[in-house]
């Protein structure tokens, strides 16, 4: 795992981000929080609360959550959120670094836990995790092991029964604003996203990649 500075990762590259709850802890318990995180997701892209709202899966009703953030500087090209953790490919396209997209976002979920569950204290595990994409073998592999956490973790049977993943954006018409398929959907080739993603992640996960 030599690619974990992310502060150096330059406009243009791909990242694959992940981070866990301190101990272990759950950082989702309920469809309210992934609505909280992603709603924050999408705040931290530049997009407009008001678009964010059409969507059920991002809205999050009353919210006055505001996080100050220019459009076109990041793209989301895959994510899952699990119970106590989550991944993401993000694209730097801009010199603003992926650390400050993640701070933004965590920080302003981490707020919004700590306040809603009357707690206190480190919602994540440490610095996130990012580790820089090198080819497309490697891309299309990362994809495959992010859509497959839910099956992996026996929190479904295909990735498809998994609402709060980015695999439905590719295979159905879903279409959320924060996820950009067009880039992995042409490296995986035009009717393959669905088949190489059931079949590409082994049970070899030794390539650096957060247990749960």
């Amino acid at each position: 795992m030599k690619n974990r500075d992310y502060k150096n990762f330059a406009s243009g590259t791909i990242v694959h981000v992940f981070n866990r709850g301190n101990n272990r802890e759950k950082i989702f318990r309920g469809d309210q929080d992934y609505r909280a995180f992603l709603f924050r997701m999408g705040l931290a892209l530049g997009i407009e609360p008001e678009i964010l709202q059409k969507e059920n899966l991002l809205s999050v009703p009353y919210s006055r959550i505001r996080i100050n953030a220019s459009k076109n500087l990041f793209k989301i090209h895959a994510f899952c959120l699990m119970p106590n953790h989550f991944h993401m490919l993000i694209e730097q396209t801009g010199d603003v670094p992926v650390s400050k997209f993640i701070s933004k976002l965590c920080t302003s979920y981490a707020m919004y836990v700590n306040k809603k569950y009357k707690r206190v204290g480190h919602v994540f595990q440490d610095q996130f995790k990012a580790v820089l994409v090198e080819s497309n073998s490697q891309l299309m592999w990362l994809s495959s092991y992010i859509h497959m956490n839910p099956v992996k973790a026996g929190l479904a049977k295909h990735p498809s029964e998994y609402l709060w993943s980015s695999y439905r954006d590719f295979t159905e018409n879903r279409n959320l604003p924060i996820i950009q398929t067009d880039f992995l959907k042409s490296i995986f080739g035009p009717e393959n996203f669905e088949s190489e993603t059931l079949t590409l992640v082994s049970k070899d996960t030794s390539r650096g990649i957060l247990d749960t």
